[in-house]
């Protein structure tokens, strides 16, 4: 008798952070394509999953912004049951400290590289999508409901992602597809280090959400039945 096809998901930033929390939660329920630039780290988490159990993971080292690199890494995949991007830069600064390279670099980077991946992979998302459904999850932040002072550029990444996210699920939904935000409050990360410590501050990661707790997030909107749909889902740290 034939083992039942396990679906297969894709997640951008899986080398590190929430990327690579969500890969660990999504393993014992899907085949993976880790997404991410560094390659070392890629395939250190890809062997642990492996190891851990029935899934099969391949990993896909790429710049997201090199449009034909991007193109070429994700050619082949002809059905794709769950997208995850998590993969983003969040540069701070005030609106009269920051350059327009860094806007450039933050909206390559959040939105159009994310717009970009997502169009490759809609014929496969589309193919899934016609029989079981299918999920695209953006890891967007509370910065793209709410934007603060010295948080200008990064914010209005965000509220554009947000955008795309609204735009695409209107698009697509027609063609069973869901597509889902998630903004989570401040997460224990590299990136949070950064933030932190460009604030002045002393880092303490018990104080802000753990990368598993965001991944649990993207979980409950991937497994929702499919008469359920989770447009937008907000994680805030406890306390």
């Amino acid at each position: 008798m034939t083992a039942p096809r396990r679906p297969l998901a894709l997640i951008t930033g899986a080398s590190q952070g929430i990327g690579a929390a969500t890969a660990r939660l999504l393993a014992p329920r899907y085949d993976l394509v880790l997404g991410g630039r560094d390659e070392k780290r890629l395939e250190t988490l890809a062997g642990e999953l492996t190891e851990a159990g029935p899934v099969a993971v391949r990993t896909v080292a790429v710049e997201l912004t090199d449009d034909d690199a991007l193109a070429t890494a994700l050619d082949g995949i002809d059905r794709l049951d769950a997208l995850v991007h998590s993969a983003g830069v969040g540069e701070l600064g005030t609106v009269a400290e920051t350059s327009a390279q860094t806007w450039r670099h933050q909206f390559d980077v959040n939105v159009v590289a994310v717009a970009e991946a997502t169009r490759l992979l809609l014929p496969a998302l589309r193919a899934a999508g016609a029989d079981t459904g299918a999920d695209v999850v953006l890891v967007n932040s509370g910065s793209g409901l709410t934007a603060r002072a010295g948080w200008g550029s990064y914010a209005a990444s965000k509220f554009a992602l947000r955008a795309f996210g609204d735009a695409l699920r209107a698009e697509e939904s027609g063609h069973g597809i869901r597509v889902t935000s998630v903004h989570p409050g401040r997460v224990d990360t590299a990136m949070q280090e950064r933030v932190v410590a460009h604030e002045g501050g002393e880092y303490d990661g018990s104080r802000f959400l753990r990368p598993e707790s965001v991944g649990a997030a993207i979980l409950a909107a991937l497994t929702a039945t499919r008469d359920a749909h989770l447009t937008d889902i907000v994680v805030r740290p406890q306390g």
